[in-house]
């Protein structure tokens, strides 16, 4: 999945439009959008989808490198970076054009998901 927005002191983006079945696997293994954790609050570091459905299927990925507590209506939140952050931190320095889209292609290529039990 690549990056498609990069918001410094913000948050991190990526889209996967095309792959509608992909949900799922990201939000806790098949849990429906109303039954992920509410608990999880937007801190730096958490990983959220959007609320908001796409045309098509897909979805976004976010990923907070600040604690951002007005995205709570805009972001489900279903997990947090247990290990990594300084890669977030990498990620979150690259150079972006006026849309913050990084000039350079930037992706997730391996992501382990923990139950937490």
């Amino acid at each position: 999945m690549h990056f498609t927005r990069v918001i410094k002191n913000f948050v991190i983006q990526g889209s996967k439009i095309e792959n509608p079945e992909a949900t799922e696997d990201w939000t806790s293994r098949g849990k429906h959008y109303s039954q992920l954790d509410t608990s999880l609050k937007h801190e730096a570091f958490m990983l959220g989808t959007s609320k908001a459905k796409h045309e098509g299927g897909g979805f976004d990925l976010f990923i907070t490198t600040a604690p951002i507590p007005d995205l709570n209506d805009k972001i489900n939140v279903f997990g947090r970076v247990i290990k990594g952050e300084d890669a977030v931190q990498e990620i979150e320095e690259v150079d972006t054009d006026d849309h913050y889209r990084p000039k350079t292609p930037v992706q997730i290529n391996e992501v382990t998901l923990r139950h937490k039990t």
